[in-house]
């Protein structure tokens, strides 16, 4: 009896191996994981060898972050893709990377802001000198960069709020002979809409909380190569960091790019619709790269395969006061960080103190506008009586 209770607590540790022979899910599983067991000590032995795609530890991936890795690699035309925390994680641990002391980072001036608090907190620290450039200006960056100091140039395109587009061949080839990598933020048009290694660029960073995701609750990014060598630095600084993802955070990213197609040609199509309806009303400035005439037209329907559902309206001169007024009457869309989700986010933007180099006002506010997935007549009319509160119809 008392054998027999020694034997149960062993099988309540040690399940018993289900075969998997006729089981076929579409679904991805979850494998969740901290510590991978190795079929004998050698091969324990020898893991180290194993990286930096092998799995050693919980943290550096199981087969469910593995395959949106693949996934995301494929969409990017990319030879590795790496999965993060967060957009932001995946910037700053490619900067990590490739900077150290002495060297010279360029960004360009309509970056995400938190882009900029880490170089100007963080990088500072380690010896990193950052300088900020006009991307819709070839000859700034050109100026700005210097040949062996200058070691990584970062873009945004659509520039982040502003819209700004840049154009991203043009600047590759200037890092190039500069003998500068170039890093770009995509997450506004994902792998779908834009491939910017396909443009010259070295590192993509892409925010997966926004559209891959889909439904605005995981936290996740990317980074994609095509350098093997950049990304095996890149796969190693995290494992220094001790970054990791969740598995069921990859699994709910996994599930978003499913209807990401869909979900990119509707919100897409009501975004160009709307900021089409909305322009020429000379009291605002719409801001949508689709509109004919706006800056950088041609060289995105040169670069981009269409539209995602976020651009903004340029409002100068009107108050704080009566702008909240307006935006506290809507009904549809939401107020509220980040964009990319099913329900349509509308926020109250004032950028003059992230700009360095661009041109901006403190009494410009700009209504940051995210499509998502509800009736169109419902959301434009919000937009309208929105409007009409703000006397700007």
């Amino acid at each position: 009896m008392r054998k027999n209770s020694h034997l149960d607590e062993t099988l309540c540790v040690i399940p018993p191996e289900t075969p998997l022979e006729g089981f076929a899910s579409l679904a991805v599983p979850v494998y969740r994981a901290s510590t991978i067991v190795f079929p004998d000590a050698a091969t324990y032995r020898s893991r180290a060898g194993r990286a930096p795609d092998g799995y050693t530890y919980g943290l550096s991936g199981t087969p469910t972050a593995r395959t949106l890795e693949r996934q995301m690699s494929a969409l990017h035309n990319a030879e590795r893709a790496i999965i993060v925390p967060s957009g932001q994680a995946a910037i700053s641990i490619a900067m990590l990377t490739v900077l150290k002391e002495g060297d010279h980072l360029l960004i360009a001036d309509n970056v995400y802001p938190p882009v900029k608090d880490f170089a100007h907190d963080i990088l500072i620290n380690l010896g990193i000198e950052t300088e900020y450039f006009d991307p819709t200006r070839l000859s700034d960056l050109e100026g700005r960069l210097r040949e062996g100091r200058t070691k990584l140039a970062w873009v945004e395109s659509p520039g982040s709020t502003s819209m700004e587009i840049c154009d991203i061949p043009s600047i590759a080839r200037l890092c190039k002979s500069a003998g500068a990598l170039l890093g770009c933020d995509n997450t506004w048009a994902t792998g779908l809409l834009c491939k910017p290694l396909d443009l010259g660029v070295d590192i993509v960073a892409e925010a997966l909380t926004k559209y891959v995701g889909g439904h605005s609750d995981v936290l996740l990014g990317a980074i994609m190569f095509r350098d093997m060598d950049l990304y095996k630095r890149v796969r190693n600084t995290m494992g220094c960091l001790g970054v990791g993802v969740s598995p069921d955070d990859c699994s709910l990213a996994l599930r978003g790019l499913q209807t990401l197609g869909l979900r990119l040609r509707h919100v897409g199509a009501v975004s160009e619709d709307f900021a089409g309806r909305l322009s020429g009303n000379g009291n605002y400035a719409v801001l949508h790269p689709s509109l004919p005439g706006s800056p950088g037209h041609e060289v995105w329907r040169r670069d981009f395969k269409g539209s995602s559902g976020v651009f903004s309206v340029q409002l100068d001169g009107v108050p704080a006061e009566v702008i909240d007024g307006a935006l506290d009457k809507l009904q549809t869309f939401a107020i509220g960080a980040s964009w990319g989700g099913t329900r349509s986010i509308i926020v109250p933007m004032v950028i003059a103190a992230d700009r360095h180099v661009l041109p901006c006002s403190q009494t410009t506010t700009h209504l940051r506008i995210s499509i998502g997935l509800e009736n169109e007549d419902h959301l434009w009319a919000d937009l309208e009586q929105m409007l009409r509160s703000l006397h700007l119809d």
